[in-house]
């Protein structure tokens, strides 16, 4: 990695200049906790969409950028955020009930993705098809934690043509999540269920071309497909809430073009 993982690193002035210097420097900075390795969320690199939200936000803020890194895995919220080692977390689900959420400013759910020229079309785990075909699924490794598609294709009876990808990858890698869809376009799988932002984002990155379906319900029982993504900040840190919700607001135009660019599908 290019940096230790923690590690506060300041970012020079967001996006001013020399001129805003003065205001800047007396400002207190905007610490973000963040993973130095999770494209297409963040990096060390700050190639991420958290990342250019992360500067959108301290410019907005008229507050320096500062990190704190972190890889994302249990306990990250506790020994980064409620630690007092940063005051925001640029995506959490917005019902994330260990930090304060501000108010959503995307929402994406889980997708199918095949190769196009396969012309699948599966947009439901009740399709028929799916009982043949190789399935890939994103898995965390612990049996009560399993992302939903595990337990969707589970409840059909679906099993032994699954093929597990952990949610982590191999994180000594420059993209430690890829793997599931590299899977698609080479043909080791025939479809994958993918969160999507992840999906769309290395989609874009493959020789042929793939084809990203949302799942057509946001719900199958209990298991939830589509989410709201929010910012995170301490449950006692109104004011920095009330900001980052004001800018979520006066910005969405920013935000919606910088997602765009990542290719997360947006419902």
């Amino acid at each position: 990695m290019g940096m230790p993982r923690r590690r506060l690193a300041l970012l020079a002035f967001c996006m001013f200049g020399a001129a805003s210097a003065g205001p800047l420097l007396a400002a207190p900075p905007l610490r973000v906790c963040a993973d130095p390795n999770n494209m297409p969320f963040s990096n060390d690199r700050l190639e991420g969409f958290e990342n250019r939200m992360a500067l959108l936000v301290a410019g907005a803020l008229h507050r320096p950028l500062t990190y704190f890194w972190l890889p994302q895995r249990r306990g990250f919220i506790r020994n980064s955020l409620n630690a007092g080692e940063c005051d925001v977390v640029m995506g959490v689900p917005a019902q994330y009930g260990l930090l304060q959420p501000t108010r959503s400013y995307y929402r994406s759910s889980y997708v199918f993705v095949s190769r196009r020229d396969r012309k699948l079309r599966i947009e439901s785990f009740d399709a028929a098809p799916l009982r043949t075909l190789r399935i890939g699924i994103q898995i965390s490794g612990d049996d009560y934690n399993n992302p939903p598609a595990a337990q969707a294709l589970a409840a059909r009876g679906i099993v032994q043509n699954v093929r597990g990808f952990t949610i982590y990858g191999d994180y000594s890698t420059a993209d430690p999540q890829r793997a599931i869809v590299d899977a698609v376009a080479d043909g080791r799988v025939d479809v994958a269920v993918v969160w999507g932002p992840l999906a769309g984002y290395y989609a874009q990155r493959e020789p042929v071309a793939l084809d990203i379906r949302p799942i057509a319900v946001e719900k199958d029982g209990p298991m939830r497909f589509a989410f709201d993504i929010a910012m995170g900040v301490r449950r006692d840190d109104v004011s920095l809430r009330d900001a980052l919700n004001a800018v979520v607001v006066r910005r969405s135009q920013d935000i919606r073009r910088i997602l765009r660019s990542y290719g997360v599908p947006l419902l």
